[in-house]
């Protein structure tokens, strides 16, 4: 097999391509021969030890994986050898192969690429948990999606519409803004790289001005950093503020603007979410597969890497100029 390897702290340049053994398949596990790869932003934090979970070196980053079962562990039932799968590995998905838990593992429907399955778990299982249950949005609330050109953002902006919301996208380019357009959103928000205190009330200005005098109802934060304090300065009575993640830096909020809207900050924590709640989890997925299937959702692949430059896709999640979503192709 190959994979690229986390030998070392570091950015994607201290990746390193390496051949090893082909492995065998593992106890509860399914062995599966990786086509594609999503690339998300936890795997550019992992590498450098900033992430909540830290591999033992040499590991290969890659979370989120589609590919073909190879051989089935013992004690798995409800899997065949030829079986196309996707699956959450955490790690070790930049790699030809992977022992993947049966239990993270979900049959990937007929008519569904490969690439499209291995951009489909994270990213909508994330943002279909944030918007139905954590902010329990409802037709007709206003939804403010900071980051909106990102993998979740732009996931966020589908099921957002299809909840019956009205969509405000914000993001840092117009080129960003075209794209969120093109996915749905109702109204485009773009706000400069830096933002300090003069820029932070503008930006929250110009959020009420979209969302309507009482401002916003629900706004899902995956940006972070100084944006998230303006946000919340727009959000209207009952809010709810979604903690998605912050690749900007972790905001300090003034917790009297909660009280001062009977406002709530809400953690999304998607995996622990599917953990605590399997049955939950499997009864999400059969809604985004319906959605998928119906044509209302489709992740959205900016850029293919062959595994040779999965470093580059990594470089490209890192300085935040991807749109939608980036693969790694196995071939």
């Amino acid at each position: 097999m190959k994979t690229m390897l986390s030998t070392k702290v570091g950015g994607p340049e201290t990746l390193e391509l390496t051949e090893m053994p082909d492995p065998q398949v593992q106890k509860g596990h399914l062995l599966v021969r990786i086509r594609a790869t999503g690339v998300n932003f936890p795997d550019t934090l992992m590498i450098r030890d900033l992430y909540q979970v830290k591999p033992p070196r040499p590991f290969a980053p890659g979370g989120e994986v589609a590919g073909d079962v190879i051989a089935v562990g013992d004690g798995v039932q409800g899997f065949n050898p030829g079986d196309r799968v996707l699956a959450l590995t955490g790690y070790g998905g930049f790699a030809t192969h992977v022992n993947a838990l049966a239990a993270k593992c979900t049959a990937i429907p007929d008519d569904m690429p490969y690439e499209d399955a291995a951009c489909f778990v994270f990213t909508y299982g994330t943002s279909h948990h944030a918007l139905k249950e954590r902010a329990k949005i409802k037709p007709g609330e206003s939804l403010l999606i900071l980051g909106a050109a990102g993998g979740v953002g732009a996931a966020a902006i589908e099921l957002g519409k299809v909840a019956g919301a009205k969509v405000i996208a914000a993001v840092s380019s117009e080129e960003k803004a075209a794209f969120c357009r093109g996915l749905g959103a109702d109204e485009t928000l773009v706000y400069p790289r830096e933002l300090d205190r003069d820029a932070q009330k503008a930006f929250s200005a110009q959020i009420k001005e979209l969302a309507g005098p009482d401002g916003v109802d629900v706004v899902y934060d995956a940006v972070g950093g100084a944006y998230a304090e303006p946000a919340i300065r727009a959000l209207a009575w009952e809010g709810r503020f979604l903690v998605v993640g912050f690749p900007a830096g972790i905001p300090k909020i003034p917790l009297n603007l909660t009280l001062l809207k009977g406002a709530q900050i809400v953690g999304v924590f998607w995996g622990a979410a599917v953990a605590r709640d399997p049955a939950g989890h499997a009864e999400n997925m059969r809604e985004l597969f319906d959605l998928y299937a119906q044509g209302r959702i489709k992740p959205q692949i900016s850029a293919r890497y062959p595994l040779e430059q999965a470093g580059a896709a990594l470089e490209l999640m890192q300085d935040r100029k991807v749109m939608g979503k980036v693969v790694v192709t196995m071939g």
